[in-house]
């Protein structure tokens, strides 16, 4: 299964370069199974690029080789240490092969194998699971040891990022293991061009990498190209289809099931589980039953059928992804149910095959009164969920998103992820930037998701991270799509490769995984200055987060946009709607009144301490106190500030911070691809003019409301 190099779309973090050291070795490979091809064939590509070998290796302490089967090979199994694979590189070629003696892999001080597993310590050895791995370096010999083939893969990869690094000095074992089971990307792709949202809801990436027109799209070269770049950002698991499920998409649970395994197919090679979103209503869809009531026995016995059905066809499939009661989505509530009513249906289904229900708490009022201040979108999940908390089955997974609204630029972590201890919950962020520049912006969203990810509370400093390591993991929409470089922006690129990084490890920082990115996908021996680069690229992206958040809606406030394609500014654009997206400003103030003593009763939501540092706008962090409090223009931040200068101050800074960034890029002509170049180039220039538009609109609405002059003078419009 040779994946051949493709010349019409950018390699993003994986290309031929990257497996330089790897390639330019003599490699063995120990071990058998699927992903264990995948791994060699990956090495042999590498090899054949650069000069390397690689061949299968008979075990290196019994001499069977790793596909024997009968008696010999049973004891030889039996007699290992937990660690059943190998894969060892030693000295480049051409020249000597210390380490190599026939087909074991030895050096002069014994067995660096056996020396790696001695290493380890049985503890560690007994504990890298399905998917862990560990990487040493024994004299001249770099060995990664696994248990499961899925870390044997991952392991190559961690040497791919380590690059001529994985090869210098001995150094001991270090363990690697993902912190989450389940790190997931869904795809909000429509089957049939959907008459408003297109191919792709939310996609600025051009079309769907699965679907065209209604059918699969056979150009699996891409898709498996796809699969690789995941499985090297360590991402285990996609859902193939949009949450808000349609009917064509509706029968791919059953009449058009041989379309997902199709996709399966093709991922399954690199790890990667396919999920299918489902609509809630589907036996009455689908196979015309008169309900899908959750309680109606003939529409549990229905969702088991299908269920063993899709099993039988995709042995290896995740489960389902549902919305449901949310945005006119169908759900539990026309049948006077609840939502663990609804997510236990399906989880009872998927039970018997190992299979999960991810449930999305994403659960309001879309058609809320303007008028009436006390309602509020931001307690709607929390008002809908926690009061289930304990009643979920084991393998129901409930998907909150990372804050209250709906993936604002700035928003406080959603209590839900605070509330429910007795739950399973996934913590849900967005790549693709529907509201942070859509890809046309540079934005880099890893200091973000960083920040949600540390965030803790309580007594023993539980953290979000925390929450979702020991329940569902990492989701996130992704923003691929057919685009030459995948992400429409390249530098988007690397919040794709950040998220699945951060799902493996949230202990990564930003600016590592940055380093990480860089070095991968802009080599850096095809430089003529590649610390000048790498600098750019950090003044470039390091701080775009916050550039962004600077010349848009300010002080967590949110939305601002324009409600057609949430893209550029429309101050009022939702203030007079049904969404619940309000900013309240007025003559006098702006911001949204959440407190308990004068509000909504939103801060209530929180535990203490934060609880009490959101209700008083003397503890609420600057960044948040508009999405918390209703405030006088003149009130004074901590930052020394009024709230008025904060707003003129950041927009113009955000806008002269746009054009700095262009200028860098402009500099790095020469030091990276052209095409490359080229298409960043377009998209700063777009950047900066809406930047301009957002800067422009935003101040000038606010002089117009406050009627309070820039205190240096700018002109306000």
């Amino acid at each position: 299964m040779t994946t051949p190099d493709l010349i019409d779309v950018h390699p993003a973090w994986l290309p031929v370069e990257a497996f330089r050291a790897v390639g330019s070795r003599r490699t063995l490979v120990h071990g058998d199974g699927m992903l264990v091809d995948t791994l060699f064939d990956e090495v042999e590509r590498a090899c054949a690029a650069n000069g390397g070998t690689v061949r299968r290796a008979a075990d290196p302490h019994h001499g069977v080789p790793a596909t024997a089967g009968g008696p010999d090979a049973a004891r030889a199994q039996a007699a290992a240490t937990p660690a059943q694979l190998v894969f060892a590189l030693t000295a480049t070629v051409p020249g000597p092969a210390p380490g190599f003696r026939g087909e074991a892999v030895r050096s002069a001080d014994g067995d660096p194998v056996e020396a790696a597993r001695a290493g380890l310590g049985a503890t560690a050895v007994g504990a890298l699971g399905a998917e862990g791995f560990a990487v040493t370096r024994q004299g001249e010999v770099t060995v990664v040891l696994a248990e499961e083939p899925a870390g044997l893969l991952y392991g190559l990869f961690e040497v791919v990022r380590r690059g001529e690094a994985a090869f210098g000095p001995p150094y001991p074992a270090r363990v690697h293991r993902p912190a989450a089971r389940r790190r997931m990307l869904d795809h909000w792709d429509n089957v049939d061009v959907h008459p408003v949202m297109g191919q792709v809801e939310r996609g600025y990436a051009g079309g769907s990498i699965f679907w065209r027109d209604g059918r699969p799209r056979r150009d699996h070269a891409r898709l498996r190209a796809y699969a690789r770049l995941l499985a090297a950002c360590g991402v285990n698991a996609v859902s193939v289809n949009n949450v808000n499920v349609h009917a064509t998409e509706a029968r791919l649970l059953t009449g058009r099931l041989d379309d997902v395994a199709e996709i399966a197919d093709v991922l399954r090679p690199y790890g990667i589980r396919v999920h299918l979103s489902v609509t809630f209503a589907a036996p009455v869809v689908l196979d015309a039953l008169p309900t899908a009531d959750p309680l109606d026995d003939a529409v549990r016995a229905w969702w088991a059928e299908t269920t063993r059905r899709v099993y039988a066809r995709i042995p290896d499939f995740g489960g389902y992804v549902v919305k449901a009661d949310s945005e006119g989505q169908p759900g539990p509530f026309s049948y006077g149910r609840d939502h663990a009513d609804g997510a236990n249906l399906l989880a009872e289904a998927l039970a018997p095959h190992d299979g999960v229900v991810h449930w999305r708490a994403f659960v309001y009022d879309h058609r809320q009164d303007w008028r009436d201040r006390s309602t509020d979108r931001a307690r709607a999940a929390h008002d809908h969920f926690a009061p289930l908390d304990g009643r979920f089955r084991d393998n129901v997974v409930v998907q909150v998103k990372h804050g209250p609204i709906d993936f604002q630029t700035r928003e406080p972590v959603s209590p839900v992820i605070m509330a429910m201890s007795a739950t399973r919950l996934a913590v849900e962020f967005q790549v693709t930037q529907e509201y942070t520049g859509q890809q046309r912006h540079v934005c880099y969203l890893a200091p973000s998701w960083s920040e949600v990810l540390r965030f803790g509370w309580g007594d023993e400093g539980r953290t979000v991270a925390d929450v979702a390591v020991d329940g569902g993991g990492l989701v996130a929409v992704s923003n691929v799509g057919d685009d030459p470089f995948w992400t429409g922006h390249p530098l988007a690129q690397a919040n794709l490769y950040a998220f699945g990084r951060l799902a493996w490890d949230p202990r990564l920082t930003p600016q590592a995984v940055l380093d990480e990115w860089i070095d991968l996908t802009f080599d850096p021996a095809a430089t003529a200055d590649p610390e000048t680069l790498r600098r750019t690229l950090h003044e470039v992206m390091d701080d775009s987060w916050r550039s962004y958040e600077r010349y848009s809606a300010p002080l967590g406030v949110g939305f601002m946009v324009r409600p057609s394609d949430h893209y550029g500014p429309d101050v009022d654009g939702y203030e007079y709607t049904s969404w619940g997206t309000y900013h309240f400003a007025d003559r006098d103030g702006v911001g949204v009144d959440r407190t308990r003593a004068t509000g909504t009763g939103f801060t209530g939501q929180y535990p203490p301490p934060w609880s009490q540092v959101y209700e008083s706008t003397a503890s609420c962090p600057d960044e948040l106190v508009l999405f918390f409090h209703h405030v006088p223009y003149g009130h004074l931040l901590h930052s020394g500030r009024t709230v008025i200068q904060h707003i003129y101050d950041t927009h113009f800074d955000g806008v002269a911070e746009v054009a700095e960034t262009r200028r860098r890029w402009t500099s790095l002509a020469g030091l990276v691809d052209a095409a490359v170049h080229a298409r960043v180039g377009e998209r700063l220039d777009e950047q900066l003019r809406c930047a301009q538009e957002w800067c422009d609109q935003v101040n000038a609405y606010f002089y117009r409301k406050s009627g309070v002059p820039d205190a240096q003078g700018r002109a306000l419009h």
